[in-house]
């Protein structure tokens, strides 16, 4: 079979279109078939080996229903000690490579995934499904080249999205900015600052990164940050032509200096829970709006945004998909003996929220595993698209909703209301608070300290109230005063990350968690003193 660079360099983009994104064609008959028969393959292997003995408890079902049955739902502690000791001759297939995401500090640093070879390969398409739909208009079109630029803004090795950066390498198709292999042994300063350098040469096609990060390298720029990086590094004719155009370009629209006036991306892709809530500020930086993804270390991937930029598609090839309706994830919160009911794919509500359990396909560990995310089903087909597959939106993690006696506001709708505020912030946390009455306490770090804790209260309540109808109704119409904002000293966030840095926490700890933080974490937050700034 062709690569897809080989399709590339013959011409052959229909070839390379329903190779990658082919999957988009599916009915959802045809969807559940391959679920089905990739399902029953895992199972065999899983029958084979000490973990998939330990976390199917000796049942040996023979079709999806009986699997579905007989084996219980798990999350990560039922695969202790096995994944973080890496014990790979336990698995179902010893792991082409180890990935990890963060862990809880109090039962184990990292949470270790292994990736198979043959679910790193069968990665390789949808990967490129992504940066094609990332870079398209209409269906079938295929822009990518031979020798794109590609910034290279993800974390390294161990972490999931150096793997996805890897594989993206293996292609061939693309040059890495700076190459992949300088690039996985610098620290993220240095990295950007040559991928840069290059770029002001060559040009930047195409860039991934999660979505705080692509907005701080915008606000750099316009602060002049981005500016004072790269200034130095013009010694050539090339690239001070390049820095007076994008110059002139922003004189002319009477604003500060953006990347969209340095380079003309084809393609950007943003990863996180906050992609939708910062997709148009950072389609004003960097000149197109990021395709979200949804994802994770255990299933690697398992939707994506198409060439429309609306609802996500399910992939059907990673993982064995099903769905935890919201009551029943409820129930199983309150009474963890419970094993709530899940249904599939072809049987979802548009409408209603689910918490995802994905089993890996391809000889990966993942049995029924909850991630503890919470999607919303937002329709079963896109008819403008004519994809008929059930579109998802990412809604929240199942444990970040704060409940006010029917007001439900996720962490998305907080930050959403933040941003659509106008309040000029560094970061927030928020927690439901129940002494001396119930009330959303929301913490939050102004870079503009002249506004006054009246004034952000009065501002955050409207924003909370457009976003929520039945948050606007418990203040406006019942007279419920649920958010007591307090305004944290100058420099709280980065003194945080201080610390942690200090103790020794990896970097997806380096922040708080936004929803319901800790005492430990709201002391160090209320009580910081530093001035410090953090340099992008």
């Amino acid at each position: 079979m062709p690569t897809a660079l080989e399709l590339l360099r013959e011409g052959r983009t229909t070839e390379l279109w329903e190779k990658c994104c082919g999957f988009i064609d599916l009915n959802i008959e045809q969807f559940m078939t391959i679920q089905h028969q990739l399902l029953l393959e895992q199972i065999e292997l899983l029958e084979r080996c000490e973990l998939g003995n330990k976390l199917m408890q000796g049942a040996r079902p023979r079709s999806v229903e009986e699997f579905r049955q007989q084996v219980p739902l798990t999350t990560y502690a039922n695969y202790v000690p096995y994944l973080p000791e890496q014990r790979e001759d336990a698995l179902p297939e010893r792991p082409l490579l180890w990935q990890h995401t963060s862990g809880r500090s109090s039962e184990y640093t990292y949470k270790w995934v292994p990736v198979t070879r043959r679910m790193y390969q069968e990665f390789g398409d949808l990967m490129l499904a992504e940066l094609i739909f990332a870079s398209c208009t209409e269906r079938g079109q295929v822009v990518l080249e031979e020798h794109d630029k590609f910034l290279y803004g993800l974390a390294p090795p161990p972490y999931a999205s150096g793997s996805w950066a890897r594989r993206a390498a293996e292609e061939g198709i693309f040059d890495f900015l700076p190459p992949i292999d300088k690039a996985e042994g610098m620290d993220f300063q240095k990295r950007l600052t040559e991928g840069f350098k290059i770029g002001m040469s060559e040009g930047i096609d195409l860039m991934a990164g999660i979505s705080i990060m692509l907005i701080a390298i915008g606000e750099r720029f316009g602060q002049g940050g981005g500016l004072k990086r790269i200034i130095p590094l013009l010694t050539e004719p090339k690239l001070l032509s390049r820095l007076l155009k994008a110059i002139l370009r922003a004189k002319l629209a009477r604003r500060p200096m953006l990347p969209r006036d340095i380079w003309t991306l084809k393609g950007l892709i943003s990863v996180g829970a906050d992609a939708a809530v910062y997709r148009q500020r950072i389609k004003d930086m960097w000149g197109r709006y990021p395709l979200e993804i949804y994802g994770a270390t255990e299933p690697v991937v398992i939707a994506t945004q198409t060439w429309d930029y609306g609802d996500m598609t399910f992939f059907p090839n990673l993982n064995f998909l099903e769905f935890i309706p919201e009551r029943e994830y409820a129930k199983w919160s309150a009474d963890r003996t419970y094993q709530p009911r899940t249904i599939l794919l072809d049987e979802v509500i548009p409408g209603e929220r689910y918490v995802i359990v994905i089993t890996n396909f391809f000889g990966g560990a993942f049995v029924r595993y909850m991630l503890g995310d919470m999607i919303q089903i937002t329709s079963l087909h896109n008819p403008r698209l004519s994809i008929n597959i059930p579109q998802m939106t990412y809604y929240s993690r199942a444990d970040n909703v704060l409940d006010f006696a029917g007001a439900s506001l996720t962490e998305k709708a907080i930050w959403q209301a933040i941003e659509d505020s106008g309040l000029d912030y560094v970061d927030w946390v928020a927690r439901k608070e129940t002494q001396d009455g119930l009330r959303l306490h929301l913490y939050v770090e102004l870079k503009n300290e002249r506004q006054d804790k009246k004034e952000v209260t009065t501002i955050m309540d409207k924003q909370l109230g457009l976003m929520k109808e039945d948050y606007a109704y418990m203040v406006e119409k019942l007279g419920f005063k649920l958010l007591e904002v307090t305004l944290l000293p100058s420099g709280a966030f980065q003194s945080y990350k201080v610390m942690q840095e200090a103790a020794g926490a990896d970097m997806t700890h380096l922040k708080p968690p936004h929803i319901n933080p800790s005492d430990d974490v709201l002391a160090v937050l209320t009580k910081s003193e530093s001035k410090a700034a953090v340099e992008v």
